[in-house]
């Protein structure tokens, strides 16, 4: 079995718990620069707010379908070598409220600003890559109609997330691309729909160089979009999918390693939420984790909310239909706390059960 060569997951994705201050507020312990950035308030209703390394301080909002805004005047300062940085303008804004708290979920790409990506019919105007953790920022202007971007990650993207950030309100949607639902059908991410049958991808499986966009929905001439675009790296990184069963006693999904982040959404039918856990919320792997939703403002959730995490996968506690509705098809994304690696050392050790 082959395994990914990462020795710590902390490397590349980390999650960081704060309380906001209403004044100069510098995040460290991250371990990197958080080229992706992803801030939600847990315990007030807020919006999500998406940074990254190619946009500073202008953020999108997971929850909604508005194009990007500038944070600066709103709290948010920087992304630094080792965290964020923020400040009490605007009160504190969506990341920064003095006395509220926030889960801050932080993944390191390329660095810096990155560079143009030639390999798709549209040049991108940025893409910062991490082929070690399989993932890619690309930033472009629509063409319009069917076109290919570079992701850079000389792999197949198994999941991408992309989103119009200026232009006309023709459609502003956040679209998703998962390698189970395959390349005829998409989800919103601040949707509760179910996955449907759409052109956004040109009806084209990506490559191991560039994804395929078929539409306005992805490619309106003009426009600005961001893509966030991610390889799987076995025992770091899954992308896949399951069946519930409706039991208190739910499914197990195996991963390959104890998961530190998963995003779940059901794809077989609408009106659920995309319920997002991790491993800083919550302590043990036997208590409710506590869920955050993706496409929505509230703050932390425990209510119908148990999911265990353990040292190969992630098991369902809950009958909920959000999670584990009986014979529902679900998709997921996963991040790994102790990666399976291929290497020994210090740091060269698989996960193990806790």
């Amino acid at each position: 079995m082959a395994y990914t060569t990462i020795n710590k997951s902390t490397d590349y994705f980390n999650t960081k718990l704060y309380t906001g201050n209403g004044s100069t507020n510098a995040q460290t312990g991250v371990g990197f620069q958080p080229d992706w950035l992803w801030v939600k308030c847990r315990s007030d209703a807020n919006g999500h707010q998406l940074f990254d390394a190619l946009r500073t301080t202008y953020s999108l909002s997971s929850n909604e379908s508005a194009n990007e805004a500038n944070r600066a005047s709103d709290g948010f300062t920087s992304l630094d070598s080792d965290g964020f940085t923020m400040n009490g303008s605007g009160s504190g804004g969506s990341t920064n409220v003095n006395g509220r708290t926030y889960a801050a979920w932080n993944w390191k790409a390329g660095t810096g600003a990155g560079s143009s990506n030639t390999d798709g019919s549209i040049n991108t105007t940025s893409t910062s890559v991490n082929s070690s953790a399989g993932f890619s920022i690309s930033t472009y202007t629509g063409y319009g109609g069917a076109s290919t971007v570079g992701h850079g990650l000389g792999a197949v993207p198994k999941m991408i997330i992309v989103k119009k950030r200026s232009g006309s309100s023709y459609d502003e949607s956040w679209y998703v691309y998962h390698q189970a639902l395959g390349n005829t059908h998409a989800l919103g991410l601040n949707s509760t729909g179910a996955s449907s049958d759409v052109n956004v991808w040109n009806d084209t499986t990506p490559t191991s160089s560039v994804f395929s966009v078929g539409n306005d929905s992805t490619n309106r001439s003009g426009n600005l979009f961001v893509a966030y675009c991610f390889a799987e790296k076995t025992g770091y990184s899954k992308f896949g999918s399951y069946t519930g069963n409706g039991n208190a006693d739910g499914t197990f999904v195996y991963t390959g390693f104890k998961p530190a982040w998963v995003m779940v959404k059901l794809s077989s039918a609408a009106n659920e939420n995309w319920a997002v856990f991790d491993n800083k919320r919550n302590t043990f792997n036997t208590t409710t984790v506590q869920r955050i939703r993706a496409n929505d403002t509230q703050a932390d959730s425990t209510s119908n909310s148990e999911v265990a995490l353990l040292s190969n996968g992630f098991k369902v506690h809950d009958s909920d239909a959000e999670i584990n509705g009986s014979g529902n098809t679900y998709i997921f994304m996963a991040f790994a706390e102790n990666p399976l690696v291929a290497n020994s050392g210090t740091d060269g050790v698989p996960a193990t059960a806790r």
